[in-house]
């Protein structure tokens, strides 16, 4: 077996982005708004079927950007996964609002509608939702409960750019869906995000926090003669150079997801014979959703065999990681939220999850010797 490294993770490069960056840097415009936040925006806006898209910095400002658009304050409840990442509640504490930890389905990792039921009180706000590995939570359920206690549903879609709960793109079925172009996504542009919105009067206000508070926007499109302080905000609007890169990505979107699907469904073809044997639960997709082959991952029946899996393929050159630490276990958590009922199903997937190497030109050869390593290790 070869012994050369099979990293985690590598970002994709697309053909169109030097030039696009060299136009940009060629230019007098290298700050946002230019004509490539413009395409990337579009591009964006005909994968998602999404009304209206707004290019930002990172997922974790489009986050924030909803809690403003929200208005979350001090006297407000947000319910979140435990397992999660830190901006999917640090950016509505940031709010002064409080994070419920509410517990996962293990057959998914996703938010369980029914332990949001079964937290939410009358200070319930809104409920921040992650499409785990871009595969789609259970949004028919969820948007049930939002519509009969009135709140709103924020979707964290950072995994899940091109990914679809029964025909309807994820990001679009909530009042607000963020997304994450970091250099570990499978599109990136090192660092930036997006913002998606269906309703009319909250992309006007998106619009002015995004820019500082001001209405530049407008004044962009000829609406304003001058911009002004409006509102609220930030500087959430990436710059031209970021644009530039994620324009050159969307244009292959199509083309990376073919290439990273392989690489999932070689997995998923090669593994379920040791999985049955070994009593390892392997990634899962239900049928009525489409994934985004953003993560693999597999399951070991406790944590100290999953700890001797990933030792065993770093020893043979592979990096597999596990992933989120539970949020209502952390520090910030036990500090800034609130944990009604025990979130066991997040602790127990959070210390047997193992991801697989996954990008777009990682070869057959290694993704073999992936394979190859973990078939030959005893569970």
């Amino acid at each position: 077996m070869s012994t050369d490294r099979v990293i985690f993770s590598r970002p994709y490069r697309a053909r169109r982005e030097l030039p696009n960056l060299e136009a940009v840097l060629r230019s007098d415009h290298s700050h946002g708004d230019g004509q490539f936040t413009a395409s990337a925006t579009e591009k964006l806006k005909a994968i998602t079927d999404a009304p209206h898209a707004l290019l930002t910095t990172s997922c974790t400002s489009a986050l924030e950007m909803a809690g403003l658009l929200l208005e979350l304050g001090p006297d407000d409840e947000v319910i979140v996964p435990s397992f999660a990442f830190t901006s999917t509640a640090t950016a509505m504490a940031l709010r002064g609002a409080t994070c419920v930890f509410a517990d996962i389905d293990p057959a998914t990792g996703n938010l369980d509608p029914e332990s949001v039921a079964a937290v939410v009180t009358e200070r319930t706000k809104a409920v921040v939702v992650i499409h785990y590995g871009g595969v789609g939570a259970d949004m028919d359920r969820l948007l049930e409960l939002a519509g009969t206690h009135g709140f709103a549903i924020v979707e964290d879609n950072a995994h899940g750019l091109g990914g679809r709960y029964r025909g309807r793109a994820l990001g679009t079925l909530g009042s607000l869906g963020t997304l994450s172009f970091h250099d570990t996504k499978n599109v990136h542009c090192g660092e930036g995000g997006a913002l998606l919105l269906t309703d009319e009067i909250l992309m006007a206000r998106a619009e002015i926090i995004r820019e500082k508070g001001t209405d530049r926007a407008r004044f962009l499109r000829g609406a304003v003669d001058k911009y002004s302080w409006q509102d609220i905000g930030s500087s959430y609007l990436p710059s031209e150079l970021n644009a530039a890169v994620l324009d050159a990505q969307l244009d292959e979107f199509d083309t990376i997801q073919a290439a990273r699907h392989r690489v999932w469904d070689a997995y998923a073809a090669a593994l379920p014979e040791w999985a049955a044997r070994n009593d390892v639960r392997l990634m899962t997709v239900p049928d009525d959703r489409e994934h985004t082959a953003h993560l693999y991952y597999l399951r070991t029946p406790t944590e100290e065999r999953r700890d001797d899996l990933i030792a065993h393929l770093r020893a043979l050159g592979i990096s597999a990681p596990f992933h989120y630490i539970p949020l209502d276990s952390s520090p910030a958590g036990l500090k800034l939220g609130r944990t009604p009922m025990p979130c066991v199903r997040s602790a127990e997937f959070s210390a047997t999850v193992v991801r697989l190497p996954l990008w777009p030109d990682l070869t057959d050869d290694q993704v073999g010797r992936v394979v190859e390593a973990i078939t030959d290790f005893t569970v």
